[in-house]
């Protein structure tokens, strides 16, 4: 694409606004990379990133290409976690997917190597990246190292949980910032299975990174070295025109769902797997994330279920011998391409499982993977939760509904001694429309964990959670609350059944019941301010992936 605007009298106005950039003729005339960097002083996982960038434009330069860094917004969604900023955290996935769209075709760039780290960044940068279909690598930032507390590893999910264990009497004040203080060590995106993580990790089977792309800590030259790997892959990928769309295919979408189910990955992968998809013209469904996960065994328990980090998922072989323990049992379609050019066996084949982090697959975790798909007349068009991480005691479970509008209500609540053992708690409006921007509801699944309740009592809703999240979490229930779901109609008191293993979930009162409260329901409703409205209007639900409709 550059090539126009390089080449003929009619471009030297452009030519001479490169030259401004101080660019010389000979730069100006090579493949011209647009590097899509989330660098920002806000986000512990885009920090660095500076560093990366750096060494992506290495890799360019030293394989024949002229490197330009531009830049991508990011949201910490720790940092926007329990309070407004979360609306926005979702719904930026569709500005950074129209600003890579604007960026590479705005400036008629050769290719792309997208430099993000954290949630919401990765699967907006393949969003765009997709759209426009110019050659892309992705490479993330890499993960946190984790923190050391008393001699044990914590991360960031374990000073969500302290503060219930504070209002529990469990942890004074005192031992609260002494874990503050040490619990994310540095940069890198947070060190658990979180949805940066496994975002990062998927995009090794997607086929769309290099290998080590989701494992590699931050902080190692390792890291560097695979930033700079990622520069010249973009070289070749420019030189033998293969585009994303040759690599994203339904295959690769499906064996990422493997990947995903394998490793316990976050159940907002979910969203974000739908949604790239989406841009390359394939549809996905929960029926068919059902069915993976039904065959696919979990093989990874890691962090905040267990100490287990994503630096010993690396030392214990990474994705790559994850992948081949699944294409060992016909899982996994090998001859997918990648960014190297060549087929995902060619990345796997003989990466053997070299430590604890990975459970060879004749002996795995689980015989059914790390998410589940929920039905019932709660969530008619379907809910998710991440069932590595539920306790065995809670995977049925029937309790009391204790309802709440909103998640600052229900955190009041928890945090008051409001919610008992056998409670069934429901956080509702807080879906895509009705958030709107379907927020994280880490905060009151943390206090449930830190205050010793996440064994006895589950919590639903239309929003959703963070990777960090552990217990009976359920989230995507769809329709939701603001969409006429039936999750609107219950009321404090009401039996609620899960059957995790049987892929149920339900409202136990009578179809007349039911009935008489459709008939009388009327949505709660509210005008959000700024681009959220525009948002409201345009979001589908989260079991389409919560994207914009392409035509209204």
């Amino acid at each position: 694409m550059s090539k126009e605007l390089s080449s003929g009298i009619e471009k030297a106005p452009q030519r001479a606004l490169y030259k401004a950039l101080g660019l010389s003729d000979d730069e100006i005339a090579k493949p011209i990379i647009a590097v899509i960097s989330a660098k920002s002083e806000i986000v512990p996982g885009h920090m660095h990133l500076d560093t990366i960038t750096d060494a992506v434009k290495a890799g360019i330069y030293a394989a024949g290409g002229t490197p330009v860094v531009v830049p991508a917004i990011g949201i910490c969604d720790g940092i926007a976690m329990g309070h407004d900023g979360m609306r926005y955290s979702l719904p930026s996935r569709e500005l950074i997917a129209d600003g890579v769209e604007s960026m590479l075709i705005g400036h008629a760039f050769d290719g792309a190597v997208l430099v993000p780290n954290c949630d919401k960044i990765v699967p907006g940068m393949l969003m765009g990246a997709a759209r426009v279909n110019l050659p892309t690598v992705l490479v993330s930032g890499g993960p946190m190292s984790s923190g050391i507390y008393r001699g044990k590893k914590v991360s960031l999910s374990s000073t969500f949980e302290a503060v219930g264990a504070v209002k529990a009497g469990k942890m004074s004040l005192d031992e609260l910032t002494e874990l503050e203080n040490c619990a994310c060590p540095g940069c890198g995106s947070c060190c658990g299975m979180y949805t940066a993580n496994s975002l990062n990790c998927l995009c090794e089977a997607l086929g769309i990174a290099l290998p080590g792309n989701g494992t590699v800590p931050a902080v190692q030259a390792e890291r560097l070295r695979l930033a700079k790997k990622a520069g010249e892959a973009i070289m070749k990928l420019v030189e033998n025109d293969i585009r994303p769309r040759m690599i994203l295919t339904k295959d690769a979408f499906m064996n990422a769902l493997a990947v995903d189910m394998a490793i316990g990955a976050s159940t907002n992968t979910v969203l974000h797997l739908f949604a790239v998809a989406a841009e390359c013209g394939i549809t996905l469904n929960l029926d068919l994330v059902q069915q993976i996960s039904d065959r696919t065994p979990n093989l990874c328990k890691l962090s905040p279920s267990t100490t287990q980090d994503m630096e010993d998922l690396g030392r214990s072989g990474g994705i790559m011998a994850v992948l081949n323990q699944l294409a060992s049992k016909n899982l996994i379609k090998g001859d997918s391409l990648t960014v190297t050019g060549k087929t995902l066996s060619h990345s796997y084949a003989g990466k053997a499982v070299t430590g604890e982090a990975i459970q060879p697959i004749d002996n795995p975790i689980s015989p059914c993977g790390g998410i589940a798909v929920l039905k019932g007349n709660i969530c008619e068009d379907g809910a998710v939760v991440k069932r590595s991480a539920v306790s065995h005691k809670m995977l049925t479970f029937t309790g009391k509904a204790k309802v709440f509008d909103s998640e600052e209500d229900c955190v009041l609540a928890i945090m008051s001694g409001k919610i008992q053992k056998g409670d069934v708690v429901v956080i509702r409006y807080e879906g895509p429309k009705g958030g709107p921007g379907m927020r994280e509801m880490l905060s009151p699944t943390s206090a449930l964990c830190g205050m010793g309740l996440d064994e006895d009592v589950a919590l639903i809703t239309d929003g959703r959670f963070s990777g960090a999240t552990r217990g009976a979490a359920i989230g995507h229930v769809c329709p939701e609350a603001a969409a006429g779901g039936k999750i609107a109609l219950i009321k404090d008191g009401d039996k609620i059944s899960i059957d995790i293993p049987n892929g149920k979930l339900n409202l136990e009162i009578n179809a007349k019941e039911m009935a008489a409260r459709t008939k009388k329901y009327r949505p709660k409703d509210g005008e959000p301010t700024g681009w959220l409205l525009r948002y409201k209007y345009l979001v589908t639900g989260a079991a389409q992936g919560a994207v914009l409709k392409k035509k209204f």
